[in-house]
């Protein structure tokens, strides 16, 4: 993936349809499919997060560009005042009107409540987690007793958890929650449709709770 920093506010990045279907998502299902679509988003920015440290702080506006052999994506993080939205966007000129149209339309959409200017960002939390030895996995059971999905699996001699942080929990608890289990281990990059694919499930459901009752 190719990523392009463009100012403080706004990055771009390149993503051929290989690197997509490399990543365990079909080329079809991200825009038929709005669980895999974000999915795959959330993923890549994560990737952008740890090269660029761009922070998902706040509303984000998205833009992508269909090409011949990949996706472009434009994302401007929106700067809060006073419960308004603001956003820096480099324009081109041949586009201007069209963006701008998109900018309502998503501000409509997706930054603004029916009964209060509020601005709100839950959503859902998927990451995997890798454990270099298994001990470590086996102390996170016995330190974590959030009610989380979560699943245990084996791939490349390393141990993975997969965690899934519903949107009942706000964001705050889940970058806390995420903090404290990155104490016993560290965010992978290999996607979990890797990991089912190509490794081995161990726990497919409550993999912390039973690993605490198995090595209590």
């Amino acid at each position: 993936m190719e990523i392009e920093r463009i100012n403080d506010t706004t990055i771009k990045f390149y993503i051929t349809y290989g690197d997509i279907e490399r990543r365990g998502f079909d080329k079809e299902e991200i825009w038929y499919s709005r669980e895999r679509g974000e999915e795959l988003f959330f993923e890549m920015m994560n990737e952008v997060s740890d090269h660029e440290k761009f922070e998902m702080n706040g509303p984000l506006w998205v833009q992508v560009h269909a090409l011949d052999k990949g996706l472009e994506v434009i994302v401007t993080r929106g700067q809060m005042n006073d419960g308004n939205v603001k956003l820096e966007i480099p324009l081109e000129d041949d586009n201007d009107e069209n963006v701008d149209k998109n900018i309502v339309d998503m501000l409509d959409q997706q930054f603004t409540s029916d009964d209060q200017n509020e601005v709100t960002k839950d959503h859902k939390l998927n990451v995997v987690l890798g454990f270099r030895d298994f001990e470590d996995l086996i102390s996170l059971s016995k330190a974590f007793s959030a009610d989380i999905h979560t699943s245990f699996h084996h791939f490349e001699d390393t141990y993975f958890l997969y965690v899934m942080i519903d949107e009942t929990h706000s964001d705050e608890e889940q970058d806390n929650m995420l903090s404290r289990m990155l104490e016993y281990g560290y965010e992978s990059d290999i996607t979990i449709h890797r990991i089912q694919e190509y490794g081995k499930t161990i726990l497919e459901e409550n993999a912390l709770g039973t690993i605490k009752e198995q090595f209590a």
